[in-house]
């Protein structure tokens, strides 16, 4: 198990270092560029209060912390928390002249912050692909404060057949695209794989459930390409 767990870190880690200076532009190609509206549609959901603290984590390119902090005028304080070197890098990098986010390098398994500091926490596209999920719900939990928020955003599984076909078929030239787009098909390989092999979205509710969140429920977006899923601590 724990060789298992060693062994997707390092293939996650390789797959990001390989991909971050196209990271958005990958986004929009498992997407068909939809992501973006359904980031914004995550936000809507989120609707966080002036002046309130987010955690971002997987924070990639930054941009759930930027549409957080662009939401509410820039009041919130951000902790963005990224594990790649070089996805961390390009975060800071588009995000420099954002004076209330913070980066911190960090595994979403182990966060270096104390219990019951954040009013929300987001994962955005990240949960899939960490090593160990239970310990990441825990963690998320145990830093949120009472009261707190946490959110997810992530591909899920499709509720209608002639859509999940489809997708189906697109996802097998996702490689390809991948290869012409940053040298390597493998990176594609692995995310259409951790797609097809990720929780469907009531699993995740009794996993959210099983590690202390209450009020659990999740929004489909386009049929379930993707899907929210929302938890308070209380």
């Amino acid at each position: 198990m724990k060789n298992n767990i060693q062994d997707k870190t390092k293939l996650v880690n390789s797959v990001f270092s390989k991909v971050y200076k196209k990271y958005d532009l990958m986004n929009d190609v498992m997407s068909l560029g939809i992501h973006r509206i359904w980031k914004e549609k995550y936000i809507d959901w989120l609707n966080p209060s002036p002046n309130s603290t987010l955690i971002d984590v997987a924070s990639g390119t930054g941009d759930i912390a930027k549409l957080f902090s662009n939401y509410i005028d820039h009041s919130a304080k951000i902790t963005c928390v990224e594990p790649n070197n070089e996805m961390f890098e390009e975060g800071k990098k588009n995000l420099k002249r954002y004076k209330n986010i913070e980066w911190i390098k960090a595994a979403a398994e182990v966060l270096p912050i104390k219990d019951n500091s954040f009013d929300y926490y987001t994962i955005s596209y990240g949960i899939r692909n960490v090593s160990d999920i239970n310990k990441t719900l825990k963690e998320a939990y145990r830093v949120l404060k009472t009261g707190g928020r946490f959110m997810c955003l992530e591909f899920s599984k499709i509720d209608n057949e002639v859509i999940n076909f489809l997708y189906k078929q697109y996802s097998k030239i996702i490689p390809l695209a991948g290869k012409y787009i940053v040298g390597s098909s493998k990176p594609y390989d692995y995310l259409v794989e951790s797609i097809d092999s990720f929780y469907n979205q009531k699993q995740l509710c009794d996993l959210m459930i099983k590690n202390g969140f209450s009020n659990v429920e999740y929004r489909n977006l386009s049929n379930g390409i993707s899907a929210i899923h929302s938890g308070w601590k209380i």
